[in-house]
């Protein structure tokens, strides 16, 4: 057996700790690009394990036909992933003939990882992160954080008048979003996302990326 596949009671011990930022429960397979989005937002955030066969609740009714189930995940991942994602699925053994089919997401060394919903447009591409047990679609500013992050060049910026604003600002609350500083600075929208894009790739901020609206807070020393 492959070492790293587990036995129930270490699944029930998994189970137990709940949904969170690296570990995810789907019933069943029946709406794929919901898993989908799961390997994506794992694979461009920290990675994680998708455990599929398992409630909300924590209940571990498992999958009947594990088989036909991992066929299709395999198949959905591989076509509506871009670039590839690396991941492995194992199977756990339930007391009833049953399996819950294990998916375990590295975070991967080739981010942004795009869903592509529809091959024949790969221009409509979505990109999802991890935000707490929820995976959520990448503002642009995420997006363009992810591929700085790859590229690894050494970034500079000059300390002017609109990132004394934002520093100002910074020091009297605690986070800032991309509209509220270009407001404040009087500056263009477009502007004010490049510069806080630059602000987090440089180490100064710090982005923490949600569904309604990104905020940025100073990088603790």
């Amino acid at each position: 057996m492959n070492p790293s596949v587990m036995d129930y009671q270490a699944l029930k011990n998994l189970v137990r700790r709940g949904e969170s930022s690296s570990l995810e429960f789907k019933l069943k397979t029946n709406h794929p690009e919901k898993i989908i989005r799961g390997v994506v937002a794992f694979a461009n955030t920290n990675g994680g394990i998708m455990l599929i066969g398992v409630a909300d609740d924590k209940r571990i009714p498992g999958l009947k036909y594990a088989d036909e189930d991992e066929y299709l995940l395999v198949r959905a991942i591989n076509k509506f992933c871009f670039p590839r994602i690396s991941y492995t699925i194992d199977r756990v053994q339930l007391l009833d003939e049953r399996e819950v089919l294990v998916i375990r997401v590295p975070r991967s060394p080739t981010r942004p990882h795009y869903l592509i919903p529809d091959p024949a447009n790969p221009e409509d591409k979505k990109v999802y992160v991890r935000v707490a047990d929820k995976s959520v679609q990448a503002s642009r500013e995420v997006r363009e954080i992810l591929k700085g992050e790859q590229a690894e060049r050494h970034i500079r910026f000059t300390y002017g008048e609109k990132e004394h604003r934002l520093m100002q600002h910074l020091g009297e609350h605690n986070s800032i979003t991309v509209d509220l500083f270009a407001s404040i600075a009087g500056i263009s929208r477009r502007i004010a996302s490049r510069t806080l894009v630059l602000l987090v790739l440089a180490n100064v901020l710090e982005i923490h990326p949600s569904d309604v609206m990104d905020q940025y807070t100073t990088r603790p020393i």
